[in-house]
Parts: C-alpha cells; sequence; structure tokens
C-alpha cells in the first residue's frame, strides 16, 4: 500500500477533537510552558511542569533577519519545495498528526515490531507520556518569541491544512513535533538498541517533516532536537519512567522472540524517506 493511500485511509482526528481531549498534568502549568498547540493535550507526562527543562533558558533565541543563521533557514526551506505533492509530503502529513496510534505507527518500522496499545502496551504508554514531557519542554522559548511560521510568512500552505489555523498562533520556535521525535527514538534505541541506526534515521526524518511540511524553519528543528535529549537525560531521574522503560524492555524481547513484525508498509515508508 503507498503512503498516500495510508493518508487516505488514515482517521485523523479534527482540531476541534483534538483541543477538547484532557491533560490533566497541566493545570498548574506555569504561563511559561502552557501550550497553544492542543497536539500536547493527550497524556499526563512523567514530570511536573516545574521538572521540565526551561527551553527559554537553554536555547539561543531564534535566527534574526538578514542573518546567515535565516538564510539557512530559508535555503533548507527551498531545498524541499520539490517534495511537495510527493511521497515524502505525505509522509510528512502523517508525522505531523500526534494523535495516538499514529506516532507509534510512525516508529513501528524502524522499531522492527508493531508498537501496538494492546500487543506492547508498555511502549506504547511509554511514548505517550514523552510525547507530553518533551512537547512541552518546548513552551518556554515558543511562547517568549512566538517566532512565525515560514507557511505565514511565505504566505502558502502546509501538508496539514487543518492545522494551519491553530498554528498561526503557535510559536515555531523550536519544535514540538522533533522534540517528541528524539526522545521517543532514545527511549527506544535504550530498550532496543540493536535498531539503533533505524530508530535514530526516523528521529531524524520525523523532524525534517516539519520543514517538509512547511510548518517549521530549519532552526526550530535543530533546537527541537536538543529538547528532546535533554529531557531524555531529565528522564533518567525520574523513578516511574525507569520504572516503565523497564517494563518496556521486556516487552519488546518477548515481542521478538514471538516473531511479531509491524503492520505498516515499511518498503513503502522506506523508498518515501530515501531509505531505499
Amino acid at each position: 500500500m503507498s503512503i498516500s493511500r495510508s493518508l487516505h485511509l488514515s482517521c485523523w482526528p479534527s482540531v476541534a477533537i483534538v483541543t477538547s481531549l484532557l491533560f490533566a498534568s497541566t493545570s498548574s502549568a506555569q504561563p511559561a510552558s502552557k501550550p497553544t498547540d492542543p497536539h500536547f493535550k493527550l497524556a499526563p507526562g512523567f514530570l511536573a511542569p516545574k521538572e521540565l527543562p526551561d527551553s527559554l533558558n537553554l536555547l539561543p533565541p531564534p535566527p534574526l533577519p538578514n542573518t546567515a543563521s535565516l538564510a539557512r533557514d530559508e535555503e533548507a526551506r527551498s531545498a524541499t519545495l520539490p517534495l511537495r505533492k510527493t511521497e515524502r509530503w505525505n509522509v510528512a502529513a502523517l508525522d505531523a498528526d500526534l494523535a495516538f496510534p499514529q506516532p507509534a505507527k510512525n516508529f513501528s518500522c524502524a522499531m522492527g515490531i508493531p508498537i501496538d496499545a494492546t500487543k506492547t502496551p508498555n511502549v506504547y504508554q511509554l511514548m505517550q507520556k514523552l510525547l507530553t514531557d518533551a512537547g512541552l519542554s518546548t513552551y518556554g522559548a515558543k511562547n517568549h518569541y512566538k517566532r512565525v511560521r515560514p507557511f505565514v510568512v511565505h504566505q502558502e500552505g502546509t501538508c496539514t491544512p487543518a492545522d494551519e489555523a491553530i498554528l498561526r498562533g503557535d510559536g515555531s520556535y523550536p519544535s514540538g513535533h522533533t522534540a517528541a521525535g528524539w526522545a521517543w527514538a532514545m527511549a527506544l534505541v535504550e530498550i532496543n538498541p540493536s535498531r539503533t541506526d533505524p530508530l535514530l534515521q526516523r528521529a531524524r526524518d520525523f523532524g525534517q517533516s516539519r520543514v517538509v511540511c512547511n510548518a517549521h524553519w530549519q532552526s526550530d528543528v535543530d533546537n527541537g532536537k536538543e529538547m528532546g535529549a535533554v529531557t531524555f537525560a531529565r528522564l533518567h531521574a525520574d523513578a516511574e519512567f525507569r520504572k516503565m522503560l523497564s517494563a518496556a524492555r521486556v516487552e519488546v524481547e518477548k515481542a521478538q522472540k514471538a516473531g511479531l513484525k509491524p503492520e505498516g508498509d515499511c518498503n513503502a515508508e522506506a523508498a518515501a524517506l530515501g531509505l531505499k
């Protein structure tokens, strides 16, 4: 099945549905960590808001006008123009959907086993909770700088038109999707080291999907990766995280011994990402 066919068949949540999802752990969030993008209202994370790494303290400001850094952002955006309306664009659209189970499906091929609420529930729940922690870690800088996204600057569209109204009011820097993608990959590598290269490649491509989608600048993605890494490092001090990581590792070993395989079209995904 082609990626475009999978995209057509997937049940994408509307903005209204995602907005209505409850996120208990942000009820006491500090203003700097309050998300405006409803994608991060999916599940309680491991960390309390005050325990999250603060992107405003950790990251430099986004590129200023008329600088080499901004020119690099524009060059990276221009390089993705030929990918629009291709299979790579369709993968970027699937990567943009952070409502589970889609993220689990996106990383299953790289993981080499299904990431599924029934077959691998600890891995699945681990990803859900990491999304919240890594995503919220980006909001100090997002809400402070309020960087305008590339599709707004260039008066264009994205690979997810239904999200554009919300994205216009959500700071572009750094990328919360990328932070989540790298936190996922680092956790998945720790519980399944035999899949290190495919998982890190998938995290890289997951982040680059935001540039392909015209929703983020390259520097947003680069610094989102950093927030994913520092959040993952911080999580190792959390007992609940370590316990779930251990349970997920056992679960992966059982799935591998049982010969479980990803359910998606991994060949089509690899071809679209240029890995095959």
